[in-house]
């Protein structure tokens, strides 16, 4: 017999008016993806399917094949997830290889941060001084990449022979505190050790960017990631701001990478989704007078009630065009801040976090706001 396993009632305000009445999962599908079929916010499988902690750490896993069928019959909407039937299929005797992989259906696309998942991206001041460090370069090159040869102090042959180096990147800066929350790791490439000694020798398997004579050398990880977690709205408040952007671009979109101003210590856990929000005061004052701007643009002076509309001169002396009123900081304050999109977190460390931008209506930018969704 076919099972059939409840998966959440919902009222029909939450289901979208053209959700399907069936739905085959097939490979390629996502939590997130399959919920927005059903749902008009995907973030709301958890709090719909009244999951327990214990079942959003471990959900019920979806496979290829299996079923979702709506049921509309009873007072409130009831998804149901049907397993597919097992096959019985006769098969000669040959050689197979096949691949070790989970095939469940995960949360978000794997290939957009595993990434992500298997290096460091944050780390302390100092986090990195007692790290094994690449003391030259074969025949004294400035800059090597894949291919060349280095030689490293301080390998430890019991941590093996693969290896990742990284480079110490800027600061992350609570924009609302001015408290450094750590650095960020930049990802240069890996190395294997061909030779371990007081200075080991070790060749460039993979470059990002260049590499030079004091860069510094982790563990590659053997930890799997998980993508089995289910994306929910946070328990408690949290209030954040984009810290930086993958490539320290200033603006990111969909499947952009983005770090966040919290972190575990906040609150904030693998699979909570918030919602973006633009801050008027943010992106129409303080970043037009940042030092790269300055108070009126690249020539910059020291006005503080800046004109956003130049005065244009009225044709014949005739009043056509009336002086605009002056916009301040104080202008500004009151406005409200606007929502425009979502983002999920995928990896979180004790004072900062990492996401990937779910939906998107305009660019996201650096300093806007994220808060409970």
């Amino acid at each position: 017999m076919t099972p059939l396993i409840p998966a959440f009632a919902a009222d029909a305000g939450a289901l979208k008016e053209d959700a399907p009445e069936r739905y085959t999962v097939v490979p390629g599908d996502t939590l997130w993806s399959i919920a927005g079929r059903f749902l008009k916010d995907p973030w709301k499988w958890a709090e719909l399917w009244k999951m327990n902690q214990e079942q959003i750490k471990n959900p019920n896993r979806i496979f290829p094949g299996d079923v979702i069928v709506l049921d509309r019959s009873g007072k409130d909407a009831q998804l149901r997830l049907v397993a597919a039937p097992g096959l019985t299929i006769k098969l000669s005797p040959r050689t197979r290889a096949e691949p070790l992989k989970d095939a469940a259906v995960p949360a978000i696309p794997p290939s957009v941060i595993e990434p992500f998942l298997t290096r460091p991206l944050v780390v302390g001041a100092t986090e990195l001084d007692s790290a094994p460090v690449i003391l030259a370069t074969q025949e004294n090159r400035v800059a090597i990449g894949a291919g060349n040869v280095a030689y490293v102090e301080g390998l430890s042959e019991e941590l093996g022979r693969s290896w990742q180096i990284f480079r110490r990147g800027d600061a992350l800066l609570d924009p609302d505190t001015n408290e450094i929350l750590g650095y960020q790791a930049n990802y240069l490439g890996e190395a294997r050790v061909s030779k371990f000694g007081p200075q080991s020798t070790i060749e460039i398997v993979k470059s990002s960017q260049e590499i030079y004579a004091g860069d510094r050398l982790l563990s590659t990880t053997k930890e799997r990631p998980t993508f089995s977690y289910v994306p929910r709205a946070p328990m408690k408040s949290v209030r954040g701001r984009v810290v930086s952007t993958y490539g320290n671009l200033g603006e990111t979109g969909p499947s952009g990478i983005v770090a966040l101003s919290k972190g575990s210590r906040d609150g904030l856990e693998v699979g909570h989704v918030l919602a973006i929000y633009r801050s008027q005061s943010t992106s129409r004052y303080e970043v037009r007078t940042s030092p790269l701007y300055g108070r009126q643009g690249l020539s910059g002076n020291d006005n503080p009630r800046v004109y956003y509309i130049e005065n244009l001169t009225p044709a014949r002396d005739a009043p056509l065009y009336e002086r605009p009123q002056p916009i301040s900081q104080a202008d500004v304050a009151n406005l409200p801040d606007e929502r425009y999109g979502l983002v999920m977190v995928f990896r979180t460390f004790d004072r900062a976090a990492f996401g990937l931008i779910m939906q998107a209506s305009r660019q996201v930018a650096v300093n806007d706001i994220v808060t409970n969704p």
